[in-house]
């Protein structure tokens, strides 16, 4: 046995017992780490979860501080062992740096959708008109938003050219107004045609009294008059009360021979 080989193996206890100290201290900083992870995470969840924010919001935002947290913690046990890890951050960041990049597009349409279920300004269920679709909304994804139109397709938006366009939401609100514009000969009695259109807003038991309807004569010229109807209605009933309106308008215009 060579002096070196000799020399080793008398040091071969010390280094073996400087290496447990400092597995045993590496190994408490985790499993305290983690620990401290795992709370700063469900005190995350708690105090996200006393809000109106999504459930799966809360989940993501919670894991997510968990899993950075954790990150740090094992860069730190592993440097408690001796382990140069000056590379290991440089590294990391550079990966994250090329992940970030090359889905750049993705996690500008994760970070709309969270937006969206913070901010909420619409729900599933709600008629909007957003990304330049009109439907009601079926789901809120973290990437991307699906939009039933009239007509039964399944339109999916990316969530961030929601963020990036005007969203008009129909079910904001618990009223709308209902606007109609009846254009009548320029000759015609206005005292009657006003009866006759109060008389068809009456005959409608969705209509709210208040605000109260209204019929006002927005224009005016030897050719033509011009009345506009408004009236308020539960959001709900406002696609019932505008046809059932259009109908009985025009049947009572033409009955009194107004309209041919």
């Amino acid at each position: 046995m060579t002096d070196k080989a000799s020399l080793f193996m008398e040091r071969l206890p010390e280094l073996l017992l400087g290496f447990s100290g400092k597995l045993i201290v590496a190994l408490i900083i985790f499993i305290i780490g983690r620990w401290i992870a795992q709370a700063i995470a469900g005190l995350l969840k708690r105090m996200l979860g006393k809000g109106k924010i999504d459930s799966t919001v809360v989940q993501f935002l919670g894991n997510l501080s968990y899993g950075v947290i954790l990150a740090f913690v094992v860069i730190a046990a592993i440097a408690r062992l001796g382990v140069q890890t000056t590379s290991l951050v440089a590294i990391f960041g550079a990966a994250t740096l090329a992940v970030g990049m090359a889905m750049q597009g993705t996690l500008g349409n994760f970070s709309s959708g969270v937006m969206l279920l913070i901010f909420r300004p619409f729900r599933v269920g709600d008629s909007v008109i957003a990304g330049g679709i009109t439907g009601k909304v079926d789901d809120i994804g973290i990437f991307a938003t699906t939009i039933i139109p009239s007509d039964g397709r399944k339109v999916i938006v990316p969530n961030g050219k929601l963020s990036n366009d005007t969203i008009t939401n129909f079910s904001a609100l618990p009223t709308r107004r209902i606007e109609l514009s009846v254009s009548l000969p320029g000759n015609t009695d206005i005292g009657a045609v006003r009866d006759l259109l109060r008389a068809v807003l009456e005959s409608e038991s969705d209509i709210l009294k208040d605000p109260a309807p209204a019929i006002v004569m927005t224009d005016a010229n030897a050719a033509a008059i011009i009345f506009g109807v408004f009236a308020h209605v539960k959001t709900e009933n406002y696609g019932k009360v505008h046809t059932g309106m259009v109908e009985k308008i025009k049947l009572a215009l033409t009955t009194k021979g107004y309209w041919a």
